[in-house]
């Protein structure tokens, strides 16, 4: 959260609008670590004199709106005809907070400006018929597709019920994720792990199989300083029954059908889940169709034989034809390695994560 002079973000082609939107875009990836299963969402006010920008508190915390507002009182300045940029839609409603709607109206200001409409059907257009009725200028769907590609996530969740689903992957540069022995300690570099970790500093949920659990012993807990400062750590999910004594515990554990199981998971407010293995349950969830985006790491390796163990377990394709084929979201180097961010084809799913 910070208050600076007047001023903006974005290129010189974009409108006031625009520029101001991007800000708030910014700011609420101050958020995305803390504030699920609240959306991360960031605001902007402009005033006459200065801008105020915030992004949303961890849950029982003021909103992103709220907050804005509430820096710009503190600082003396007037909030009477000023401009507010919200990512997503305020809220009308009281939860955990008041809703945002009536801080608004009460602060004078004049113009609303919103990315997306909070499908929440708690919300889901009742936040801006309320500003619009109280006389409040509101415009909605300024660089609505960078915010849903921010909040994507979020949105699925609460579209459908279902957590957006991140399937991680590491292997050699053949494909390959253990030696015949089982062996496959660290086949990616630091920079590479430290990237993992906040990739579960950022799900509120991480899910392995049981017989990766007997396998690997793992933790499943966010531990490099760099993410794990101040950041609540996921819940762990296991399929199938733990031994005990295993370092997983406590942990959640189900079975039965996929869906069923995304379902429940889903209903516990989990919007991000991270799906850490096995090949087996790497192969089904993937083979379902149930995956919004798989994270690839690549390290500069070779097993060289067709003997070391497969991302996959299970039946694949049977014929070029049924090949899977998403689209490359991005590539970046990590040391050594490489990370490779992959969707479904458009229209298999709902956004992209910014």
């Amino acid at each position: 959260m910070q208050a600076t002079m007047a001023g903006t973000t974005g290129t010189a082609e974009d409108g006031p609008d625009e520029r101001h939107m991007a800000r708030a875009i910014a700011a609420a990836q101050a958020a995305r670590l803390h504030a699920s299963p609240n959306p991360w969402v960031g605001a902007v006010l402009v005033t006459g004199a200065a801008t105020y920008q915030a992004a949303t508190a961890p849950p029982g915390g003021p909103h992103a709106e709220v907050t804005a507002l509430r820096l710009a009182a503190d600082a003396g300045d007037t909030t009477s005809g000023s401009t507010l940029y919200t990512t997503l839609e305020p809220c009308a409603h009281f939860g955990r907070t008041p809703p945002c709607v009536d801080a608004i109206v009460a602060a004078g200001v004049r113009r609303v400006v919103v990315g997306v409409v909070d499908p929440d059907p708690v919300v889901v257009g009742r936040g801006v018929e309320a500003l619009r009725a109280a006389g409040v200028d509101v415009a909605v769907g300024i660089r609505a597709g960078e915010v849903e590609r921010q909040l994507a996530p979020y949105l699925k969740h609460r579209r459908t019920g279902r957590p957006w689903v991140v399937l991680k992957l590491a292997a050699t540069m053949d494909g390959r994720t253990a030696a015949p022995d089982g062996s496959s300690r660290w086949i990616t570099g630091e920079a590479a792990r430290r990237d993992a970790h906040a990739l579960r500093a950022s799900s509120d949920a991480v899910l392995v199989g049981a017989g990766t659990v007997r396998a690997d012993d793992p933790e499943l807990t966010v531990r490099h300083a760099a993410t794990s400062v101040g950041v609540r750590q996921p819940l762990r999910v296991v399929l199938g029954r733990a031994p005990q004594g295993a370092k997983v515990h406590p942990a959640l554990e189900l079975s039965g059908d996929l869906c069923d199981v995304l379902d429940h998971i889903g209903g516990l407010g989990v919007v991000q889940l991270l799906v850490e293995g096995g090949a087996r349950v790497a192969r089904d969830l993937h083979a379902a169709g149930l995956v919004d985006r798989y994270v690839l790491y690549l390290a500069p390796a070779l097993f060289g034989g067709d003997d070391g163990r497969p991302l996959f377990d299970g039946t694949g394709a049977g014929t070029v034809a049924d090949v899977w084929r998403g689209r490359v979201v991005s590539v970046e180097q990590l040391g050594d390695d490489l990370r490779i961010e992959l969707a479904p084809a458009r229209g298999e799913a709902e956004g992209e994560v910014a």
